[in-house]
């Protein structure tokens, strides 16, 4: 066979290959798109492959050709929604040190993350690492990536405020664990104005404890970005 085929025949077969590939990638998105939208409508005792395999469009033997069990198939789900939002954390956490802003900027940005399918979803999986000891093993590894996400974005703030990290992490953990209490009577409590009153009260605190340069005492910052509402 002459070279010239040959080198046809090789270029041909690394673009099959590439495209085998970007198939897979593709069929693994929509496994993984499906398994967060089921696990956030029916929860997760109700969560079953077959559900997946149906809102996927896929045949559950598509399915099981790249996970063996629905535990397989919901860690890799979890850790692809929760690095989607590390992507995000990262980006803003950089974006938010090379141009400031107010701490108003960052409760706001935390509130609406949160208040999207994360939290709820977050409940969904989260009580099953309590009784899973396996699941929860492959889990602990990707929440501490999503946690380095969040230091990356309290780090930012210290250097732009000047302050100790360890102060604004324990500032900002703290509103995470606020924001986290908030969102999760939402499901049985709407009522935006609660809601609205409780974070203008706490953005004025978080203000308090990082005061601007250029904020004269006694005075706060303005809420240029509110977060009011989020559960519309």
């Amino acid at each position: 066979m002459p070279a010239t085929e040959r080198s046809e025949l090789v270029a041909a077969g690394k673009k099959t290959a590439r495209t085998q590939e970007e198939r897979s990638a593709e069929t693994l998105a929509r496994i993984r798109q499906a398994t967060i939208e089921v696990l956030y409508k029916k929860g997760f005792s109700r969560t079953s492959t077959v559900e997946i395999a149906a809102v996927a469009g896929l045949s559950r033997g598509a399915m099981t050709h790249h996970f063996a069990s629905k535990e397989d198939i919901l860690t890799d789900a979890i850790a692809s929604m929760l690095d989607e939002v590390n992507e995000k954390l990262f980006a803003f956490a950089e974006e938010f040190g090379h141009r400031g802003g107010s701490t108003d900027e960052i409760v706001d940005y935390i509130w609406q993350f949160m208040s999207d399918r994360l939290f709820y979803v977050t409940m969904e999986y989260l009580p099953e690492t309590r009784h899973n000891a396996d699941f929860k093993a492959r889990l602990v590894p990707v929440v501490k990536r999503f946690h380095a996400g969040l230091d990356a974005i309290w780090s930012a703030l210290a250097r732009r405020k000047g302050t100790p990290e360890d102060h604004t992490r324990l500032v900002m953990n703290t509103t995470m664990c606020v924001v986290r209490g908030m969102i999760a009577q939402t499901i049985l409590r709407d009522d935006q104005e609660y809601y609205a009153q409780m974070l203008a009260f706490w953005k004025s605190e978080v203000r308090r404890l990082f005061p601007s340069p250029d904020t004269p005492p006694g005075e706060s910052q303005t809420n240029t970005n509110p977060a009011i509402g989020a559960f519309q």
